[in-house]
């Protein structure tokens, strides 16, 4: 089927198989960790280790792709990339322990890291423009059915074969995307590409590791209080001195100076409130489904999905929406709905019918996409034309740094209220507490999105309106 499209057309569906591995990866795992923990012999919270070295390895190294493409060529980044992934997901389904689970993840994160953002600049540089809106199309199918097949995916596995399959089976994807990648994708590069910022690389990559780590092993996990401390301390102590490095860098890897900009100052420190909160989802939900209402993993799969198909459904609605309600009364309200949603969560038991979660969970996914898409939009809604790359830049390392966030508040969250309560091992009532508190967060956010000036955004919604 592939040689009766134009090449131009074929490039984009390529890229889009690889980021669907990716995107299904990312999500699979999620309802599969109850069966990890039992499998590794450690405690589910202490997944949470896999979860946030994964975003971790996305935020550290998502900046320096870009560079990596123009530097060495699309096709050659792009491939090594499919290649590093398939390696991380050869480590992981071989890992016997936590510490070498949590570093196979991390270099998963690292072929992930490059292929999103390489993919794209592949289809944006390679492309006619009117057949541009046609391939960017191929390439949101994978973000769209990836969350929707993942839990489905993790869950059947889990319960009907093992856990280790999730991670065998982007094998044969990897070997086939990196055939094709070959044959059809062009190897571009920039001749005008300014040197690597290494001292900025050095200082936000390894700070961010740093403080990422220290903070995730926290509570016992892999490392002591002290070394876990100490590695937290001198990630942020790093990063503190990144601002001083960016302002006299002519060529800074984060162009922090972008966040003097009110929507999108909003939209990322807003938007990392209401991501940590949310962000915990992956997280909290399963292990929910699984250790406190006593569900397989299949069973837990079959429920989450829907909150990725109330984010596709959302999708269809959201021209209207922000032509009637405007971006600033949207993220401000809606970010309270997310919250309180979020928590209601909490409030099921074992007499809970499963329509009714299955309605919420839905209705939670339609409100979250409400927001994801709000905020993304937002961002860019005043940035100038030739600081857009810089923006995006930025905008994708502060959502993943959330998400890792949010997984790691989440499990303190559920460490502290399950010591305060006196059980030795989780309680439904201990989610119910987690949940409350990471919607609570969510909707901190609000206080940001207060500071929108009236009207912010609303250039986007014209522009949608017009076209």
């Amino acid at each position: 089927m592939l040689p009766a499209l134009p090449r131009h057309l074929i490039t984009p569906l390529i890229i889009a198989t690889a980021l669907f591995m990716e995107n299904l990866d990312a999500t699979v795992i999620s309802t599969s960790l109850p069966a990890i923990a039992q499998d590794l012999g450690v405690d589910p919270i202490a997944l949470k280790l896999a979860l946030t070295s994964y975003l971790v390895s996305l935020a550290v190294f998502i900046p320096i792709s870009g560079w990596m493409a123009d530097r060495y060529g699309t096709r050659r980044v792009f491939r090594t990339a499919i290649a590093v992934f398939a390696l991380g997901s050869l480590l992981c389904a071989f890992s016997s322990s936590l510490t070498g689970f949590v570093a196979a993840r991390f270099v998963q994160g690292m072929g992930g890291a490059m292929m999103v953002p390489v993919g794209r600049l592949v289809i944006l540089r390679g492309t006619p423009k009117q057949d541009l809106v046609r391939a960017m199309g191929y390439v949101t199918i994978p973000a769209l059915l990836g969350p929707v097949l993942g839990p489905l995916l993790g869950g059947f596995i889990s319960t009907y074969f093992h856990w280790r399959w999730i991670f065998l089976i982007n094998l044969p994807i990897a070997a086939l995307g990196l055939v094709l990648a070959g044959r059809h994708i062009a190897n571009l590069r920039d001749a005008a590409n300014p040197p690597l910022d290494k001292t900025g690389f050095l200082l936000t990559g390894l700070g961010l590791s740093l403080a990422m780590l220290g903070l995730a092993t926290e509570g016992k996990h892999m490392l002591s209080v002290a070394w876990s401390s100490s590695l937290a301390l001198s990630g942020l102590l790093l990063l503190a001195l990144y601002p001083r490095h960016e302002r006299h860098h002519p060529h800074p890897l984060l162009r922090l100076s972008l966040l003097r900009t009110p929507t999108f100052h909003a939209s990322v420190l807003g938007g990392f409130l209401f991501r940590a909160g949310m962000g915990s989802t992956p997280f909290l939900l399963p292990l929910m489904l699984q250790l406190g209402l006593g569900m397989t993993p299949f069973e837990s799969g079959l429920l989450t999905c829907s909150t990725a198909i109330g984010a596709i459904f959302m999708k269809t609605l959201m021209p209207r929406v922000l032509q009637r309600f405007g971006f600033r009364r949207i993220v401000i309200v809606n970010s309270l709905l997310c919250g309180v949603s979020f928590a209601a969560y909490g409030l099921f038991d074992a007499s809970s019918p499963h329509w009714l979660m299955l309605a919420t969970f839905l209705l939670g996914g339609c409100l979250r996409s409400l927001q994801f898409t709000s905020l993304n939009a937002l961002a860019f809604a005043d940035i100038r034309q030739q600081d857009m790359s810089h923006a995006s830049t930025l905008s994708s390392v502060g959502q993943q740094l959330a998400s890792g966030m949010g997984v790691t508040l989440a499990a303190f969250a559920l460490q502290g209220v399950s010591a305060l309560q006196g059980h030795a091992t989780l309680q439904l009532s201990d989610f119910s507490w987690s949940f409350a508190i990471m919607g609570t967060l969510a909707m901190l956010s609000t206080l940001q999105f207060r500071r929108l000036p009236p009207g912010a955004g609303d250039n986007l919604a014209t522009a949608k309106a017009d076209s």
